[in-house]
């Protein structure tokens, strides 16, 4: 955001309303809040008097209601305005810390070209930084990061780019140059978080803080044209946002005066509007859900959903196979989930529509399937043909291939319904009726979200309370706070829930529509209220950033948009010392470092998690699991006390113990024992003042599509490919056809061919790879066959010299007996 940007952002932030305090630093996402941080306080009001601070810190400016400040030590600060009135300010318990991190990785992305990019990298003290670099706009290092840059590269600090997901390392392909780094790597849609880590270098006891970042093509935002028309919510309503799972910089955001865009999480942002004589204005100011799609941003306007693309706008309906009017709600993805396994070879929706009687997916490329009506659903779930079945809301779970339905069922319908849940898995088109039943009033409605978990695991929300379902509908109950038996409004001073956000870490924030937030994590009962933050005629909305950290997105009247950061862990941090909760162990380790996992035939997974707590809690791991039953697993517990704290180090082990020998249906067993499962880790007991809820990741059981063999020596690059064809002779085809058989060499497939001494025996290598290059040698045995069907082939040994009790399948057996099938597969693993 610009300094002109930021100006007008408090201004907007300080006009009216009640009066509060915020905080914030020089370092991106509050990553870090140290003795060397500069603290900047700001007071929202018209009261203000001067500021409390401990004699350990100091002040700039102690009578300014914007002013800077400094903490020599660390700890708890308890800091907060004094005003004058009756009425005091609410103090905040800062936790300052002690750090030896001062430094942090600056990144700019360039050269999109022939699918690789450059990432030019430079170290940057954000106590001393260029206002650019602070804005995250400079083009180049400011001369103090050159410098800075270059004496900790004399003391041997170069980074690396490391990808999460497939484990891949980039170094910089040139010395440095200007202070900064330059490290070329590929463009890819199924490895987008990267990590800038460096050496174990310091300077002046300061060392670097590693960086996550997102790495994706370019995503760009539908351009403004001046003679369109905005497209906005009804006047008044609350902001609606969605965005792209695996991309949560990509943002549109509806208002009651305008609809944004940003691929930057707002950095920049453009406005969404619509031609003339499309929509009358009160349909262009009817927008009542919105959803993200790689077709473009789809609107629900008045039961209808149109498309907004780069190219045009239009409204959808039978001519994609969609109703044409009567649609009530549609969703998309909440959980990033780049790698699964489709059994089934089948597709994966991007979307969900639907009305009150029918569900709809959606898939690229504007397709759209109907997959069950209310109907059909009261025969599955065999429910009486009298009771009136309804489509409550439909939402997205935490697994990569589910969908859950809320249906509202009822007999007379007058005061009650009753709310049951159903769960649809898109690769096994079954569905499943959960332990789920909510009696409400008929006028109740009520939202979903599920939680990143293994287990499906959701908290709903009415107006005024959160209702929480953990451990697989096992653990349920209302969200309880201090005081008014968990309703939210009554400490919100009778405002109504806007919306839930949930993180990857196990966050939870309940914002109310004038903006006071509630915060628990996940398999937590009960709520705290956070510090007020934002006035409450301000609309905003919570989102997440590139980092996985949330941030606060502000509209204001006048048609613009402002992102602000939020120290969400700080917060909490300061409500936990007032309340004195603290988290029940004192670390949780693991080594599981992806989401993702496959276990081909034969192969294990082994994982370890420790936890460490003080003695006599007596704590505990546990591992559950979410999926079919084909893996088995197996514990190990160690078990360490010492200074009076326990250790306890869990290994787990999944292996598959499936004999494919001699069975009568190699593939349906095969099939059988194929899946996904989800699993997570995680401790038995949790508090709000613990920094990670659980793991968790997938294990998928088949074989890897990116797998593939090759015969050692074959290489594509080492030759001149040219047109190159071969003769077989007749008297060498196994059906003796009247002409010679001319055989043209597939370069592209084999490679250049392999040189061999036609006196030597010669006996192929078969090497596995996949997509990151070689794995290991073939050990098993293998059948090589000639695809043209020549048969002048001889042997070095008989069945009887190898060792064989019985004559087994030969080439010559399994040809005659397969006739009908081509010769590539008259021969396989199906006919042991």
């Amino acid at each position: 955001m610009s300094a002109s940007g930021v100006a007008v952002l408090l201004s907007w932030l300080s006009c009216c309303g009640s009066a509060l305090w915020r905080y914030s630093s020089n370092s991106p996402n509050y990553h870090i809040f140290s003795t060397r941080s500069t603290i900047k306080l700001e007071y929202e009001g018209t009261l203000f008097s001067e500021w409390s601070v401990p004699g350990t810190c100091s002040i700039k400016n102690k009578r300014s209601p914007k002013t800077e400040l400094r903490c020599s030590s660390p700890g708890i600060q308890i800091i907060k305005p004094i005003v004058t009135g009756p009425d005091l300010e609410e103090e905040r318990y800062l936790s300052v810390d002690s750090s030896h991190t001062c430094f942090l990785w600056y990144y700019k992305v360039i050269n999109f070209t022939n699918n690789l990019t450059e990432v030019i990298i430079w170290i940057y003290d954000p106590e001393n930084a260029d206002p650019s670099e602070l804005l995250w706009n400079a083009n180049e290092p400011s001369l103090n990061s050159i410098i800075l840059s270059k004496q900790l590269a004399t003391l041997g600090q170069k980074p690396a780019i490391y990808t999460v997901l497939r484990r891949k390392v980039y170094f910089p392909h040139r010395k440095m140059k200007n202070g900064t780094w330059h490290i070329s790597l590929p463009m890819t849609e199924y490895d987008v978080l990267k990590e800038i880590r460096g050496n174990q270098v310091a300077f002046q006891d300061c060392f670097i803080a590693d960086i996550f970042f997102l790495l994706t093509f370019s995503l760009l935002t539908i351009p403004e044209i001046p003679e369109f028309l905005p497209i906005s919510s009804p006047q008044g309503s609350q902001l609606m946002a969605d965005w792209t799972a695996c991309v949560p910089s990509f943002v549109v955001v509806v208002a009651d005066m305008e609809t944004f865009q940003t691929n930057d999480s707002f950095r920049t942002w453009t406005r969404i509007r619509v031609p003339p004589n499309i929509l009358t204005d009160d349909e262009r100011h009817s927008v009542s859900d919105v959803t993200l799609s790689q077709d473009g941003i789809f609107f629900l306007i008045n039961g209808i959903l149109y498309l907004k693309n780069y190219n045009a706008f239009k409204g959808l309906g039978s001519n994609v196979n969609l109703p044409d009017g009567g649609i009530i709600g549609i969703t998309s993805r909440k959980w990033c989930w780049i790698n699964y396994l489709l059994k089934n070879k089948g597709r994966r929706s991007s979307m969900a529509i639907w009305t009150e009687n029918e569900v709809y997916l959606g898939y690229a490329l504007l397709k759209f399937v109907k997959i069950i009506t209310t109907e059909e659903l009261k025969e599955v779930l065999n429910m009486s043909s009298a009771a009136t079945l309804t489509i409550h809301n439909v939402e997205y779970t935490g697994h990569p291939l589910e969908l859950a339905l809320l249906l509202n069922y009822c007999i007379t319908c007058n005061i009650i319904k009753t709310i049951y849940l159903v769960i649809y898995n898109e690769d096994t088109k079954q569905w499943v009726f959960q332990d789920f039943a909510l009696d409400v009033t008929t006028d109740t409605f009520l939202i979903p979200n599920f939680i990143y978990s293994a287990l499906p695991e959701l908290i709903l929300w009415d107006k005024h309370r959160i209702y929480y379902y953990y451990h697989n509908f096992t653990d349920t109950g209302v969200l309880q706070t201090p005081t008014e038996f968990g309703n939210l409004s009554r400490l919100s001073h009778n405002s109504t829930i806007h919306d839930v956000f949930m993180d990857y870490y196990g966050n939870i924030v309940v914002k109310m529509e004038n903006n006071v937030m509630f915060y628990f994590k996940i398999n937590i009962k009960d709520a705290v209220k956070l510090h007020l933050w934002t006035n409450s005629t301000i609309k905003s909305l919570i989102s997440l950033n590139t980092s996985g950290k949330m941030y606060l997105i502000h509209v204001f009247e006048n048609g613009t948009i402002h992102p602000q950061e939020y120290p969400l862990k700080l917060e909490a941090q300061s409500i936990a010392f007032k309340t004195k909760e603290k988290c029940p162990y004192m670390a949780f380790h693991n080594d599981i470092f992806r989401v993702f996992y496959l276990l081909d035939k034969g192969q294990n997974l082994s994982v370890w998690a420790q936890i460490v707590y003080p003695e006599n809690i007596g704590l505990y791991i546990i591992v559950e699991s979410y999926g079919p039953k084909i893996l088995e697993e197996k514990n190990q517990i160690h078990y360490e006390i010492a200074s009076g704290y326990c250790t306890k180090t869990m290994t787990v082990t999944f292996s598959e113990n499936i004999n494919y020998e001699a069975v009568d249906d190699y593939f349906k067993l095969q099939y059988q024992n194929t899946g996904l499962l989800l699993v997570h880790v995680r401790p038995s007991e949790h508090a709000k003042t613990c920094p990670v809820s659980q793991k968790v990741f997938q294990i998928s059981v088949g074989c890897d599509a990116n797998k593939f063999i090759a015969v050692k020596g074959f290489d594509k690059k080492e030759c001149l490919q040219h047109d190159f064809f071969y003769i077989i002779e007749k008297s060498y085809l196994r059906d003796r056809p009247p002409k010679h058989l001319r055989v043209k060499y597939n370069w592209e497939k084999y490679g250049c061919p392999l040189r061999v001494d036609f006196r030597e025996k010669f006996h192929p290598v078969v090497q596995l790879y996949n997509d990151s290059g070689y794995v290991e040698d073939v050990e098993v045995n293998f059948i090589v066959w000639e695809i043209h069907g020549r048969d002048d082939y001889s042997f070095n040994n008989t069945m009887k010299k190898s060792g064989c009790l019985h004559e087994a399948q030969t080439w010559k057996s399994m040809t005659e007996l397969n006739k009908r099938l081509p010769l590539e597969e008259a021969w396989g693993p199906e006919f042991l």
